[in-house]
């Protein structure tokens, strides 16, 4: 066998490869040999079929499988050869399947670039700390108090921060579309959960029913219905007002606190703030760092690969609104929406593999021991847990990479250059 590779455009290349004549006929004669051990044909015993019989009945389908074969067995082994990494499966062309001449057919596929990654000392990341303040502290707990509140009904008109419950049916041009319409449906006003005109119709009517008119925002995830106007009929059938929670025990017991007195329950709040922000801290810290990472490591990736990301990423958009491939429809969150986010992760994905070798990181025993431990605190069976982790080695994978992405994160911070970045709790809050 021979083989060359030829650089095509980017990353995409074209394997070129030729199987000697005698290899095909090594294959062809000792398929030829075990079908005449088994043939039964009219006039012949089992095993006497002469070969030319069995060539003229079989030679065809024989000759298919020898070159299937051999292409099949020789790709690896000219990958191999030619010290090339795939990163999709090959479009083959055969270019000669005349058995009198070598077998010889070209696979074209795009590769995985070579990286040498770069840590710049001249880019800084943002090492992010959140400031939280007693006006914070005061608006989260004046969240709670709502968020565990009572709906009560009330006999006036509607108004912003009520909370209706309505049905209604829609329609663009007098036909009805899909999702278009929902019974009971409780929605609170001035809560912008619905597209722009739709909670202002609403505000200020008594039950009852009417029409609205809303247009659907030019950005609007289903590219069907953007930028569309559409008709509303609404049965507005009950207005509720919200009783704010009394901070107290029935509060504390809500909120699984062990606390006694109003005191305690602020600094429990402040506590769990607290820990929550240096989560965020740490995450928003470890997103400029990628970023400073893709800014100084500049190379091309396979487009099958960001494809196959982005197909990953609109599967897992579905799915948070419940919907599937097969009843999502190609208008619903296009592929297109991902490609760009795909093309980071895939650059980063292979920028970490990299980086990891880089810094010589593993995830040992010892490490995932820990960290499994620590995962099972968070369950009231930790010994069933723990059983039930190292059965599913899917699951330890991703603790692995849990793992070699927190000791790169460590690395990089020590290796990169950062500047400190403060923000308000309120701005993050905002967003």
């Amino acid at each position: 066998m021979t083989s060359k590779i030829k650089k095509l455009k980017d990353l995409e290349r074209k394997l070129t490869v030729s199987v000697p004549v005698a290899e095909y006929d090594s294959k062809f004669q000792s398929k030829i040999k075990n079908i005449k051990s088994k043939a039964k044909l009219d006039g012949f015993r089992q095993g006497k079929v002469p070969n030319d019989v069995l060539e003229q009945k079989y030679g065809a389908s024989i000759h298919a499988e020898v070159v299937n074969d051999l292409i099949q067995s020789s790709y690896p082994q000219a990958l191999a050869e030619n010290k090339v990494r795939p990163a999709s499966a090959p479009t083959v062309d055969l270019e000669n399947e005349d058995p009198k001449k070598p077998i010889s057919y070209s696979a074209t596929f795009e590769v995985f670039p070579e990286i040498k990654p770069k840590l710049s000392r001249w880019t800084n990341y943002e090492k992010v700390s959140i400031s939280i303040s007693e006006d914070d502290l005061e608006l989260a707990i004046s969240d709670i108090v709502k968020r565990y509140g009572e709906w009560k009904d009330v006999s006036r008109k509607s108004k912003k921060d009520d909370q209706v419950i309505i049905d209604f049916v829609g329609s663009i041009d007098g036909e009805e579309f899909e999702g278009n319409s929902a019974n009971d449906f409780k929605l609170v006003l001035g809560s912008n959960s619905m597209i722009p005109g739709f909670e202002d119709g609403i505000i200020g009517k008594e039950p009852s029913e009417f029409s609205i008119k809303s247009t659907f925002p030019e950005d609007y995830f289903k590219k069907d219905l953007a930028g569309i106007e559409a008709e509303f009929k609404i049965n507005l059938k009950t207005i509720q007002e919200l009783h704010k929670s009394i901070i107290g025990e029935g509060l504390y017991k809500k909120l699984e606190m062990d606390v006694k007195t109003e005191d305690g329950f602020k600094n429990e709040i402040s506590s769990r703030m607290a820990k929550e922000v240096k989560l965020q801290e740490k995450d928003l810290t470890k997103e400029s760092i990628y970023e400073t990472l893709l800014k100084t490591n500049s190379f091309s990736v396979p487009k099958v690969t960001v494809k196959e990301q982005a197909d990953l990423m609109r599967k897992d958009a579905l799915m948070r609104i419940g919907q599937t491939e097969e009843n999502g429809g190609e208008d619903l969150f296009p592929i297109d929406t991902f490609m760009e986010n795909a093309e980071k992760r895939v650059k980063l994905d292979l920028l970490f593999a990299e980086l990891i070798k880089h810094f010589e990181i593993t995830a040992d025993k010892e490490k995932m021991d820990i960290f499994i431990e620590k995962e099972a605190e968070k369950y009231k069976d930790s010994e069933q847990f723990k059983q039930w982790v190292q059965s599913q080695p899917q699951q330890l994978d991703q603790y692995r990479m849990i793992i070699l992405e927190e000791q790169l994160i460590e690395n990089l911070e020590k290796a990169l250059k950062s500047k400190d970045k403060v923000i308000e709790f309120s701005e993050l809050a905002n967003k």
